[in-house]
């Protein structure tokens, strides 16, 4: 079982940057490719971002795109996403997920999640 524990959520102006963390316990790290999604209170989770396990391939979706970037340090069993230029339309609660598959844009593909942090940008 992998528990995944987000941080570095915020609140910030439109422009500003932010890095949020996610750090993995309770597994093998490499294993898994993993995943950003984010949810604006009541709506579904919206995919951000994805890497795979050894961080040679990632996606995005298009709104991030140019602007956050993801990455990870199998070594310290953490994956980041730096989020640059961040606009209103970001806010919303994000969320690092684990697959044991490929990964993908669907939040089924995930077989973990973690909690969740907030991230606020303000105009």
């Amino acid at each position: 079982q992998v528990q995944l524990v987000e941080s570095g959520g915020g609140s910030v102006q439109a422009g500003d940057s932010l890095r949020v963390s996610c750090t993995a316990s309770g597994g093998t790290f490499s294993t898994y490719a993993m995943g950003w999604f984010r949810a604006v209170s009541g709506e579904e989770r919206e995919f951000v971002a994805s890497i795979s396990r050894s961080g040679n391939t990632v996606y995005y979706a298009d709104s991030v795109k140019g602007r956050f970037t993801i990455s990870r340090d199998n070594a310290k069993n953490t994956v980041y996403l730096q989020m640059n230029n961040l606009k209103p339309e970001d806010t919303a609660v994000y969320y690092c997920a684990a697959s044991t598959g490929v990964g993908s844009t669907r939040p089924r593909s995930y077989n973990y999640w973690g909690q969740g942090t907030q991230v606020t940008v303000s105009s």
